[in-house]
């Protein structure tokens, strides 16, 4: 459990860096994408909680809007990320493959 852990972090402190020395990202969608990175896997969260997550109460639609230019969509998991009323939102990528990666996601830690 330990080295998983500190695996965890190494990676963690990859990703930071990589959304850190992005030179396109704003500082709003670099710390959307940060708090983005805080969600478990196998777990969603709302716009909402990420707009209070980052001090900004009432930019869930900007939120939304940061994760939809995601240029790491593979590495900060925006498909965690969903409506406040438990509807699936949007996906880059689109609905069917954002459910596609959530219920990976699952089966995956059915399988641990």
């Amino acid at each position: 459990m330990k080295n998983s852990r500190k695996k965890y972090l190494i990676n963690d402190k990859i990703v930071r860096k990589l959304i850190r020395g992005n030179k396109t990202l704003s500082s709003f969608a670099k710390s959307v994408l940060k708090a983005t990175c805080l969600i478990p896997m196998g777990q969603t969260r709302s716009y909402k909680w990420i707009a209070k997550r980052i001090g900004k109460p009432n930019a869930a639609r900007a939120v939304g809007n940061a994760l939809n230019k995601n240029p790491f969509p593979l590495i900060v998991p925006c498909h965690r990320v969903i409506k406040d009323d438990g509807s699936i939102g949007g996906f880059s990528k689109g609905v069917k493959y954002k459910r596609f990666l959530l219920n990976i996601e699952k089966d995956i830690l059915k399988t641990k």
